[in-house]
């Protein structure tokens, strides 16, 4: 359960050929007179499903049901999957603030979910009983609260809380018949909750150095001392616990101290040997075993898509099942008697759909059908996965949807859209946003700018303290390229994005006026000085590895301000679409406000959609439907000529 920030960079300029610029920008705008468009309210129309936390207990004791979170009704809520088929049946009602399932109980119909206030991070955990009395097991105003694991036996549960101290996690027993909790781990010395093993001995913590290091301490918590080392090295070295060994002897480590990516190795409890365990040329995502150990799941992220293995550890070799449609595997959840999965299937032009197999014979069953049956999923897009040249002759990775009958004599309009972070990662899968631009005649370049997360610690690194500069730089070279295309309108480019995203987006027009033909900020950073100031006190154990990357409010203060898009906005004159949640704990309102403000007395169009309930992101269905609609309208109105 390690939170990392992440960062974005990667620079590159190209200049778009001006033959080319001219014979596009006489061409008509793309239309696709052959494919169905469908409305952004059916798009989102589609249902989202997902399954409980990992490491809990999925499925009901009686093995009948498995724990789903869905938002069939516009709002998250956890529900009661029964697996011979039928209907999810409600588990809560929330017509207000997201549910997340977290588990059953071992030996009864209750369950744990988690939920915050209207998008503000301050989760607390519930649990619900069967005849619908819901209690807040970790009450308080500034509380934020989250599930950690399951003893062996069931009798105790684990919860990571800041109740005690608001920028650190410790970790609390509760037992599963009274409730009544202990501090088993009080955290004092700035370390993250990591992992904790199946008897509930042993607890292993995250500590940032920096941004490109880290390192992992044990503690024994039936024997009080100081945290051990587990991780002794010298150098830049990143470190994850991905899970314990079922008789918790083990645990296993991801590490890219040999190389680009992150690899998996077993550390042996008692004697400190480490073991490769999974070696490949793509970071290793996760690894974890099934409640016996008989099964080994891991996953790559390979070329920002997941490769997931199922491995049966007694013969060696994977697991193979049969009836099911390409896509990727996800989500992978054992029953207690290992005899079934559930597990979700998805693609990017499918959302994700749960499935639950017979480990004996391989057989999987759908249970559910996300896609809203008006789409005919034949008119939706494939990506394909395209390279362009940045600075220094940096390649960097995108993900391109290419609307249906763009050609060179049906050019299309097109974004560059840049992922949130910094660090994160624009990869493949179903995305109801992308979709909808697409099936309206809008090419999309999902872009992984240098310093995204997924292609190597190398390139990982090269917007340290840099951001705003190359990493920006890179999407601008992304406008470019999509220019180079015979089938783009060069003169209808756009540049969109969600939190890191929103921030390039702001920078992009104030720094770059001429590149794009406008801009959509969602919840985006527009004054580094304030967001760094003001980050949330959760972040505590993590502002190290962010300072680190970001660079010091108390001492870059000059740089943050000089990247900032807040004050440069003389320099934006194209028009620009804000989003902005009136929660947002990350981003503050007062931001955007303040870009709106300042863009509009430019005498520069400026378009302002603010969500009351919710905040760093959506969590609602009329929420998102509203904001699709926005971003549509605004790029129809500005970049489609």
């Amino acid at each position: 359960m390690r939170t990392t920030a992440c960062l974005i960079s990667v620079m590159a300029l190209m200049a778009a050929l001006p033959a080319a610029a001219m014979a596009q920008a006489a061409a008509p705008a793309a239309t696709s007179p052959a494919a169905p468009t469908y409305t952004a309210a059916q798009f989102f129309d589609t249902v989202s499903y997902g399954l409980g936390y990992g490491g809990a207990k999925a499925f009901s004791p009686d093995g009948k049901s498995v724990l789903i979170r869905s938002d069939k009704t516009g709002v998250f809520n956890a529900y009661a999957l029964p697996i011979a088929g039928g209907d999810p049946i409600p588990l809560t009602t929330s017509t207000t603030s997201a549910v997340n399932p977290v588990s059953y109980f071992p030996s009864d119909a209750r369950i744990l979910f988690t939920q915050d206030g209207g998008g503000d991070e301050l989760s607390h955990l519930f649990v619900r009983t069967p005849d619908d009395a819901i209690t807040d097991l970790t009450p308080g105003d500034k509380v934020k609260a989250d599930f950690l694991s399951w003893s062996q036996d069931g009798k105790t549960f684990f919860v990571t809380s800041n109740a005690r101290d608001a920028s650190a996690f410790d970790v609390i027993a509760y037992d599963a018949t009274t409730y009544a909790h202990r501090t088993v781990f009080e955290n004092t010395g700035g370390f993250s909750p990591a992992a904790l093993s199946p008897d509930g001995r042993w607890l292993v913590l995250d500590k940032a150095l920096t941004s490109a290091n880290n390192d992992l301490y044990l503690v024994d918590l039936t024997a009080p001392g100081e945290p051990k080392l587990l991780t002794p090295h010298e150098g830049n070295v990143a470190y994850t616990a991905f899970d314990f060994t079922p008789d918790s002897k083990a645990v296993l480590i991801g590490t890219d101290q040999n190389g680009e990516f992150q690899q998996a190795i077993r550390h042996d409890l008692a004697s400190g040997a480490n073991t490769p365990l999974i070696q490949a040329d793509w970071d290793v995502s996760f690894v974890f075993y099934s409640p016996s150990g008989r099964y080994r799941v891991s996953g790559l992220n390979a070329d920002a898509k997941t490769e997931l293995t199922l491995l049966d550890a007694t013969t060696g070799q994977p697991v193979a099942m049969t009836g099911l449609p390409d896509g990727d595997i996800g989500n992978v959840r054992f029953s207690e008697d290992e005899k079934t999965i559930a597990f979700t299937v998805s693609s990017d032009t499918s959302p994700a759909d749960v499935f639950v197999a017979d480990l004996t014979t391989g057989r999987a069953t759908r249970l559910t059908h996300a896609l809203n049956p008006a789409i005919d999923e034949n008119a939706l897009v494939e990506a394909t996965i395209v390279r362009y040249p940045g600075e220094g002759g940096v390649m960097i990775p995108a993900v391109l949807y290419k609307p249906k009958g763009a050609s060179a004599a049906n050019l299309a309009p097109a974004i560059v859209l840049v992922h949130g972070g910094p660090g994160g990662q624009t990869r493949r899968g179903y995305s109801a946003m992308v979709q909808h631009l697409v099936n309206h005649g809008y090419a999309v370049l999902g872009a992984n700018n240098r310093g995204s997360s997924g292609y190597g610690k190398t390139f990982f690194h090269l917007d340290d303290k840099k951001h705003g500069e190359a990493d920006l730089r890179d999407i601008v070279a992304g406008g470019d390229w999509l220019r180079e295309q015979d089938w783009v309108a060069d003169d209808q480019v756009a540049v969109m994005g969600g939190s890191y995203g929103g921030y390039i987006t702001a920078a992009a027009l104030a720094f770059h006026p001429d590149a794009f033909a406008a801009g959509v900020d969602i919840f985006g950073v527009t004054n580094w000085v304030r967001t760094l100031e003001s980050i949330p006190p959760w972040w505590g154990a993590q502002r190290i590895a962010l300072y680190d990357e970001m660079g010091d409010p108390a001492t870059d203060a000059e740089r943050h301000r000089r990247i900032s898009p807040l004050f440069h906005t003389e320099g934006i004159n194209k028009p620009l679409l804000v989003v902005q949640g009136e929660n947002d704990p990350r981003v503050l309102k007062v931001e955007s406000d303040e870009l709106v403000a300042a863009v509009r007395a430019n005498g520069v169009p400026v378009d302002y959609v603010v969500f009351p309930n919710e905040g760093h992101g959506f969590t609602r269905r009329d929420n998102r439907i509203t904001a699709q609609d926005a971003y549509l309208t605004f790029l129809d109105k500005y970049v489609r000529k």
